[in-house]
This record gives C-alpha cells, structure tokens and sequence, in this order.
C-alpha cells in the first residue's frame, strides 16, 4: 500500500498509477490537452505540470505519466506551478490564437493577449490523433513530420493517405478543429455524413441502411459474384459511354488485391468477385482523372467511399478536376482482412491455398473458397485473428455514402442485393437487363445494426475518456 499527499489530502494506492489518474480519483483538478486515459500517456503539452517533493527535494514533473511514490507530496497550484501554465497558455495562444478551446485556457490564467507574435495554427502537436490512430484503430494514417519549428502532423511525405479509412476517431480527439482541416486525411463525423447525404443522396432516409430511394435483388447474365451485378453495370456503362473509366481491383498474388483503373470491358470481366481485402481505390482514381479521364466509377468497400466522399466535401476533385463526374459504387462490407495472415490461416483450417480458389465468399458466418467445384469452408469466428486492424471501428455495412450499394445479404443465392441511393445512382443503372426479385430488408437490418454495435463498442472507449478528460478540464 502506498500513501502520498495531492495538495495535503493524503491518498493510498494499492497499485501503480499516475499523479493524474490519483488526482482524478481524488476528485482534483489537473488540466490537460494532450491526455487521453485510453492512449499511452505523452506528455506534450505539458499543461499538466506539478511540483513533487520526497525527501526533502522539489521538482517539476508530468502528472499525465509521473508515478506516484510512497511518501510523496504533489501541489497541483503553487505559484511556481501556475506560472508554467500561464506561460504555457499563452504560448498556445500565439499560435493558435482562434481555437475556442485555447482561448478558453488562455482566459482561465489570465492571458487575454499574447506577448509573442501571432501565427495562424490550428495544430497545437499534441499528437492525440496519431495515437489514437495507431493505438487504438491500428491504422497509422497519420504521424509527427519534421522537427523543431517544422514539426506538423499529417500523412506520409504530406500525400492524400492511402491508409485512413474515414472512422472520425481522430476527429473525436482532437481538442481543436486542425483535424477537420486536414487534406491528406478523411476524419467523418456524422455532422459531416448528414451534410454528405443531403448534397448528394436523395430519397428516403433509414436509421439502418441510410439514404435509399430503391431496394431489391437482381441477377444478371453475367456470372460474377453472387447476381454479378457490379460487373454486369460496369461493363454496360463502359460500353455505352455512362463512363469512360472504373477503379476495380483485381486478385494480386501474395497481397490478394490491387485496385487498378481499366476502360474496356475485358478489365472489368478480369476483376469480377469479391476480394475480401481492403484496398485503396484513391491512387488509381487519381492517375485516371490526371490521365484524362472524366467520368469515373470507383468500386470499394465503405471505407474507400467515405475517403472519396470526405475528399468531395473538402473540394479536392472540384479544385483539381474541376469537370470531373464521379461515380461511386460500394459494396457491403462486414470486415476485410489481411490477406498475408489470412492465406496462411485458412490453409491450415481449410486444407488448400486460397489463392488458387475459383471464388471466395462469405454467407451466413462462413468463410467459403471454392476450388475445382469444391467447397471449402470454416467459421468466419476462426479467423478473428486474420481481421485488418481499423474494421473493428467501421460502423457502414451497406456503404452509406455511395450512389449504389450492392451485396450479397439479403438476397437469395445467385442473386444481389441493390441499393440505390442517388441521381447517379439510377444512371448507372438505366437500360441494364437484370431478373428483379424483392431483397429481404430484414437480413441487411440485422448485419448492420450488429456491425455498428461492434463499432460502437470500441468508439465508446474513446468517447468515455474524452469525458473523463472534461471532467479535469471543464470549458
């Protein structure tokens, strides 16, 4: 049992914690904005700053990732202690002189205008968002560049990240708006989605499905996955002008998929079925849209549309591509996995090589590879394991943001379930020869309300300690 003193209230510890989780416990407060009690603590900002004395001798430390001691005294409010964040305040203040939040720590010490020049920050480097990303989520869309004075946070080589998958957790962190800024990441929250839906969706709005304006199961005359729906629209609108290009992404030995950009119907016909894999559909996009290209249909997971999405909303395409017409065609979308592990899984659990399989699909919680009109099947639950890190925190089964969703739930065997969703939507799918049968809504209800559970779960944990956080920094 350890005892210490917080400001003369003597606290006891059976275990070992930081100043500031005893202090929070203890009910005092130590402000923070680089701290998160799901992260590993930072220390960045410093804000936290407290006087420790033991044995005689008294130092500045951290509370956010200072341990306590036995016998160890801590003041959270010397004079000496408020000087540093006052100093700390205004400093902040400087740089990022509009952020509501800065300004309200500025206020509270009694800063009010900065002695040092201004500048026209919105970043205060805390680094919240990259941790989250990484720690949490498992992505690292983002991290620290440069140094010293250069020192920002962004993606890779400051290019349009081809590894964010639009979950908004790094916009729930951030105490400031410098996320939401950010043009080489694709944060949503669902003030963002609702904007995304009313600009470019149009029908009735479903808490489960999102924006519909059409629901049923279609199979074509070509053999693809399950109705070959996607094929069969993407071949039809290649052929009749609808489009001049679509982002598709083919089987790829070793990795399981490479997202490419064809013009020909052969392309398409080579890419059909399901990979089960994430793939960045942004670069091929791009290299289409700057080799000419005008009128485009991306195929991806949900994922992929929320990035092409964000990426609209932030004017990117309208900048660069001012004459550009986009077309989005997602799929459902339960969980992708990586394929490395995944290959190496299933060949023990399933007797042969995934990557020699005819087709791969999931149904009804099994993960199914066909090989020499042979099916090969295991749990979908043995290969918890083999799931890409950042599904669990993906809420969208049905692709919410497309202008046409397609997937296999809810439709009969041979056939696909078809969402449409927009104007765009029903011009990709005007004039395409398809046997209509009714989708059961009830089936693609259920998966997705279990998909946003999930999601919801692990995005609880973030909202939790951004609630812990207020409490120690009331606004």
């Amino acid at each position: 049992m350890m005892r210490f003193w917080i400001d003369d209230q003597q606290i006891e510890a059976q275990t070992t914690i930081t100043i500031l989780e005893a202090a929070l416990s203890a009910g005092i407060r130590i402000p923070t904005l680089c701290h998160h009690p799901a992260l590993e603590s930072y220390g960045s900002c410093r804000l936290c700053t407290v006087e420790i004395e033991k044995n005689g001798k008294k130092r500045f430390v951290t509370a956010c990732n200072y341990p306590v001691e036995d016998g160890l005294a801590v003041r959270t409010a010397t004079p000496a202690v408020l000087d540093i964040r006052r100093m700390i305040a205004e400093l902040l203040l400087s740089r990022c002189p509009k952020e509501k939040q800065i300004q309200n720590l500025a206020s509270e010490y009694g800063v009010i205008e900065p002695r040092f020049k201004l500048e026209e920050e919105k970043c205060i480097l805390c680094g919240l968002c990259c941790r989250v990303c990484g720690e949490m989520v498992g992505v690292f869309a983002i991290n620290f560049q440069n140094r010293g004075t250069d020192r920002s946070v962004g993606a890779p080589y400051g290019e349009l990240s081809e590894d964010c998958i639009a979950c908004g957790a790094c916009s729930l962190v951030c105490p400031t708006s410098a996320i939401s800024t950010q043009r080489n990441i694709f944060p949503l929250t669902a003030e963002d989605i609702i904007r995304i839906e009313e600009e470019h969706l149009s029908g009735e709005r479903d808490a489960d499905l999102g924006v519909c304006s059409e629901l049923f199961a279609a199979r074509t005359e070509i053999q693809g996955q399950d109705g070959g729906v996607v094929t069969s629209l993407l071949a039809r609108c290649l052929d009749k002008g609808v489009i001049d290009a679509a982002v598709v992404v083919y089987q790829k030995e070793n990795n399981g998929g490479r997202a490419a950009a064809v013009d020909d119907i052969e392309g398409v016909i080579k890419a059909k079925g399901t990979k089960y894999v994430r793939v960045s559909a942004l670069a091929p996009l791009i290299d289409a849209l700057r080799g000419g290209k005008r009128r485009v249909a991306v195929v991806g997971t949900p994922c992929q549309i929320r990035v092409i999405r964000k990426l609209e909303q932030l004017d990117y395409f309208k900048d660069e591509f001012p004459d550009a017409e986009i077309f989005l065609v997602g799929l459902f979308c339960f969980e992708s996995f990586d394929y490395r592990r995944l290959r190496a899984h299933a060949k023990g659990l399933l007797g042969i090589d995934i990557e020699d399989a005819d087709k791969i699909q999931i149904a009804k919680g099994r993960y199914i590879a066909t090989l020499d009109e042979m099916e090969h099947s295991c749990s979908v639950r043995e290969l918890e394991k083999d799931i890409r890190e950042g599904c669990r925190f993906c809420n969208d089964l049905v692709s919410r943001l497309a202008d046409i969703s397609i997937g296999s739930v809810g439709s009969a065997e041979g056939y696909s379930s078809v969402i449409v969703r927009s104007e765009k939507g029903k011009k990709l799918l005007d004039g395409l020869s398809f046997c209509r049968e009714k989708a059961v809504r009830e089936d693609i209800v259920k998966l997705a309300r279990m998909k946003r559970r999930n999601a919801d779960r692990n995005l609880e944990r973030i909202r939790k300690g951004l609630e812990s956080s207020q409490s120690i920094n009331p606004s």
